[in-house]
């Protein structure tokens, strides 16, 4: 059978999954009975809730005698250790970009690696429908994209597509009249990226990029056959990433039918399938011929770049909340369990028995990790963000970001002194149809709490990006946001008169009759210190009234926090704690004498 091998990139909402799904509608391809009708590839309920994909995955579309296969890849950064081991089973990839925005800086890194790789681009401009669209404008962007990052003469001559994925168009022209249907993308993906190379008569390598569990097979190595061929029921060699090899026999063998998995008896070289049988199998292992075992290397795994340590949870209300799972040892076994599954991910014992110290590829890499537990029913409590460092010829490094902002042209010294006090190098400045667009380079320690502070200051106007930029000499006089937390002064339930007096000290989280505990952080304050206060006071009832005496209490919103922002929000001597019902702030010790003989030593 004829194959292509494409992945699909893109920033985030630039309609890659609505292009997967026009894609999968026009070849009239079995989706499942479970399926939505719309962006059927986020099919995990966290990608949905969000509107980004996070986990990458398999799918497949016949269109006339050519299979086309479909990796569908993260458009965040954070996920970027999901992206480079999955574009090793491509031989090409469709970068989408937005036709107003142009290429954006996560599309830079996923981009930089398929260019690595060789692989064979086709640009498509995508919302051409849109009405500020400025295709022209796009498609130089893009070309110069292409330049700095180093592509060859032939990736730069590539070609480009026009379309507008939600209308199920495609053309070779910027005139959404003119489209009929969304094939001109399938003809492109088939005259310029070629079959996949390899022999079926050698012996047997399959490279294990992702895993899945089935409840009735196992473990399921999912990956690319690059040489030879395999049946269900052959004696295969597994060689380990530690170069370790033991004979397994294969007990099932599947592909990939639309977005189902189907047993197959046999695949052969090209093919992406999930093979069953190997129990200890791992991201990054091969499956070879007994005969002529030879592994495949793996592409080095960029390392991680911020760590929180994850505790167990031991606040007043641990086990209240519908938490199952609140033993270090069932935090250590799901956190391996993501090691399995998650290359990008270290896991490393803390200070104590109950602390373990997890490091990822940013904050929103840890925070999606975090909210699938609590998911599972798991309790827990987590540092503040921390970046992770090492010494390269004695000097100490840290991570630093490429952070690009689009701002109104109003906001832009407001965002360019904050960025300057957390020592970020302004690179760029231009203004653009009143959008200001600043480039900084700044110490990932610096980004660490802005991003909520930039949503204020912009009044929510502004766009930030950031990107992975390298490690960086350790940069000193860095100064993030130091606030002062109100604090909780007893455990009860909050009341409305006791709020109204407490809001005028800052800004509140909790709402009324909600229940609290002494420790608890309930607000910010106003000033740069802690301070703590009564929020489960009642108003003392007596038989005197006079006229006039009593008012309706008048209570501001509060400002309810997700799981990202508090993480965000929280200083040095707070956690985050995380249950299946709630999601708090704390101080690291709840007695108030006890955290002021600690901040004396």
């Amino acid at each position: 059978m004829d194959i292509r091998n494409i992945a699909i990139i893109a920033h985030v909402d630039h309609g890659k999954t609505t292009l997967v799904d026009s894609l999968l509608k026009l070849t009239k391809t079995k989706i499942g009975h479970d399926r939505p009708s719309e962006r059927v590839m986020d099919s995990n309920d966290l990608e949905r809730e969000r509107g980004i994909t996070i986990f990458s995955k398999n799918a497949s579309v016949h269109y006339g005698d050519t299979k086309i296969n479909i990796i569908d890849t993260p458009g965040h950064a954070d996920f970027g250790g999901e992206v480079e081991r999955v574009l090793k089973m491509a031989d090409g990839a469709l970068l989408l970009v937005d036709a107003k925005e142009g290429p954006m800086p996560q599309t830079k890194f996923v981009l930089r690696k398929a260019l690595q790789l060789g692989l064979r681009i086709i640009v498509v401009i995508n919302k051409i429908d849109k009405k500020d669209a400025r295709c022209k404008f796009v498609l130089d962007t893009t070309f110069d994209l292409f330049a700095d990052l180093g592509a060859t003469d032939r990736q730069l001559d590539f070609p480009v597509i026009y379309a507008s994925a939600i209308a199920g168009k495609a053309g070779y022209e910027d005139n959404l009249e003119a489209m009929t249907d969304i094939t001109p993308v399938f003809d492109t993906v088939i005259k310029e990226i070629a079959p996949p190379t390899g022999d079926a008569a050698a012996p047997l390598q399959m490279l294990v990029v992702s895993l899945q569990m089935d409840n009735y097979k196992g473990k399921l190595g999912i990956g690319r056959i690059f040489n030879g061929r395999v049946k269900v029921g052959d004696q295969i060699m597994h060689i380990n990433r530690a170069g370790q090899m033991t004979k397994q026999k294969v007990s099932a063998l599947l592909g990939f039918e639309g977005l189902e998995k189907v047993e197959i008896q046999e695949a052969t070289a090209g093919d992406i399938v999930a093979l069953a049988g190997v129990d200890e199998v791992s991201i990054g292992d091969t499956f070879a011929d007994p005969a002529a075992p030879v592994a495949i290397a793996m592409d080095v795994i960029e390392r991680p770049t911020v760590k929180m340590t994850f505790r167990v949870n031991d606040s007043p209300f641990n086990g209240q909340e519908k938490g199952t799972k609140n033993t270090s040892r069932l935090l250590l076994e799901r956190l391996k369990k993501e090691l399995e599954t998650d290359v990008a991910l270290r896991v490393d014992e803390g200070d104590a028995s109950d602390n373990f110290i997890v490091s990822g590829r940013g904050e929103l890499h840890l925070a999606i990790l975090i909210e699938k537990m609590r998911r599972e029913g798991h309790e827990l409590c987590v540092t503040r963000p921390q970046v992770v460092t090492h010494e390269e010829g004695g000097v100490k490094m840290e991570p630093a970001e490429d952070v690009y902002v689009e701002v109104p042209e109003a906001y832009a010294g407001t965002v360019i002194e904050k960025l300057g006090k957390r020592r970020g190098e302004m690179k760029n400045y231009g203004v653009r149809e009143g959008q200001a667009h600043l480039h900084f380079v700044i110490p990932t320690r610096g980004l660490i709490g802005y991003r909520n502070e930039f949503l204020t200051d912009t009044k929510g106007t502004g766009i930030l990006n950031s990107l992975f930029n390298g490690f960086v000499p350790w940069v000193t006089n860095l100064t993030t946001n130091s606030h002062g937390s109100l604090i909780a002064y007893e455990t009860g339930t909050t009341t409305t008169y006791s709020l109204e007096a407490a809001q005028a000290r800052g800004v509140l989280f909790v709402p009324a009759a909600v229940e609290v505990y002494a420790g608890q952080v309930i607000g910010q304050n106003a000033k740069d210190e802690d301070l703590e206060v009564n929020v489960c006071k009642e108003k003392k009832l007596s038989n005197m009234r006079s006229s006039g005496a009593d008012f309706a209490a008048q209570i501001a919103p509060p400002r309810l926090l997700t799981l990202e922002q508090c993480i965000e929000y929280i200083g040095d001597d707070e956690w985050v704690e995380i249950t299946p019902a709630s999601v708090r702030m704390r101080k690291q010790f709840l007695d108030a004498n006890e955290r002021k003989r600690n901040s004396r030593s």
